[in-house]
């Protein structure tokens, strides 16, 4: 059978499509580009925002209007906390968030019997962590291992913890044996991904902590390179940062989300920390790692944020002098208590998102200046443009000239700066 994919959302989603995709190889399935013909169709979808549900209609639809006799099956965040929303879609098979791994038999049942199904539970009662295989489709030098899934932090704006349900974690012992199978598969990094992964182990015996896996990742990586996902910023203490530091095949990578750097926005966001204590956690990396990327997510516009408030967080982000930001203006999620909120004007929304977007864009090229003159062992991922493109430890995107360096780590010296890239010299 002739399968097409599309995915939207964020890394958890990408890998735990990458894990179905493997699956259905494995049955004997073809994947096939989405924008042609196919026999079905799984829209993997979002929820974060309206915007997401938006798009995930979309796909849905492009789905059935190319191909009128396919099988259109959906799955993901947007189903799982919008079941009326699938009974106005053309839509054969309605899967949420849990049992990915029983999806493939479900879009097979359907194929044959060409009668809709829904399969759903309730994501709040979900108890255990449902290990899928890690890696991707092709010979990549980077895979992701998703160690850890739900969130109950329950921010105002933010719909998620329905959607994946609570805190689950994939024991160490457990992680240890994916890295092991991903070395021996050569790739070259691995990226500790979650819903929420500062969280990791607050369900298993004895709660250990995300530094205690990290350890044991590191451990059994050996020279493959180890990143961290999206960081909440109290799980950066200074027993974190002396432990990571430790681990010389860690990326001084660390994302670190903020979302607002004023405490009366992040007291109606439901953030678990202030300004102050964010602050902390930059500077306990700075000090603890030589010149490492601190990004960061951030938030214009949530509902109440006067003038003065938002000047306050442009103040906070400058102060910062992060390494790169993901900027964006609030957007209405329904179901959530922020919805509820006085709301600021859309215009504004984005006009405040554009001036923060001008001062990351000044701090981004400032950093990247920062770079020349270093020396750091790039990552080779794939040609582009005449040149060769991989990764930093840092994360930064450089660029050299070269031949065959696919999934080769070499040592590259920083010559110049390009359109946000970074330009090497083997």
């Amino acid at each position: 059978m002739n399968i097409a994919i599309y995915t939207l959302g964020c890394k958890v989603n990408q890998y735990e499509t990458q894990a179905m995709e493997r699956e259905l190889v494995r049955r004997g399935h073809a994947l096939v580009p989405f924008e042609g013909p196919a026999d079905a169709y799984i829209i993997n979808t979002c929820t974060v925002t309206a915007v997401s549900d938006k798009k995930s209609r979309q796909m849905i639809r492009r789905a059935r209007k190319q191909s009128p006799t396919a099988v259109v099956a959906v799955c993901g965040c947007y189903p799982q906390t919008h079941r009326p929303d699938m009974e106005k879609l053309d839509v054969d098979l309605v899967a949420g968030t849990g049992d990915r791994m029983k999806f493939p038999d479900l879009l097979e049942q359907t194929v044959r019997s060409r009668k809709a199904a829904v399969c759903l539970d309730d994501a709040l009662t979900r108890r255990t962590f449902e290990q899928l295989p890690a890696g991707g489709m092709a010979a990549r030098t980077r895979a992701m291992l998703k160690v850890e899934d739900g969130c109950v932090n329950f921010c105002s704006y933010c719909i998620i913890p329905y959607a994946r349900g609570p805190v689950r974690s994939l024991p160490a012992e457990a992680a240890a044996a994916e890295v092991r199978r991903l070395k021996a598969e050569g790739y070259r990094e691995i990226v500790l991904t979650g819903i929420e992964i500062s969280s990791w182990g607050r369900d298993l015996p004895g709660k250990p902590e995300l530094t205690d896996l990290l350890e044991t990742v590191c451990r059994e990586a050996g020279e493959m390179r180890v990143r961290l996902g999206s960081l909440e910023p109290r799980t950066v203490t200074e027993d974190f940062c002396r432990r990571a530091a430790a681990l010389e095949n860690l990326c001084p990578h660390f994302h670190l989300s903020l979302q607002s750097g004023c405490d009366a926005t992040l007291r109606r966001m439901n953030r678990k920390y202030d300004a102050a204590r964010y602050k902390e956690s930059v500077g306990l990396l700075r000090g603890f790692f030589p010149r490492p990327a601190v990004t960061t997510d951030l938030i214009a516009g949530f509902p109440g944020e006067t003038e003065e408030e938002f000047v306050a967080t442009l103040d906070f982000i400058r102060s910062c002098a992060f390494a790169d930001m993901h900027i964006f203006p609030y957007s209405i999620r329904p179901g959530t208590p922020a919805a509820a909120m006085e709301q600021v004007p859309k215009a504004v929304r984005e006009e405040r998102a554009a001036r923060a977007a001008a001062i990351a864009a000044d701090m981004h090229e400032a950093w990247l200046q920062g770079c020349v003159g270093q020396v750091y062992p790039v990552l080779y991922e794939q040609p582009s443009d005449g040149l060769y493109q991989g990764h930093a430890p840092n994360y930064m995107t450089v660029a050299a000239a070269g031949e065959d360096l696919h999934n080769r780590v070499l040592p590259t010296r920083i010559v110049g700066v390009r359109d946000g890239v970074l330009l090497g010299e083997l």
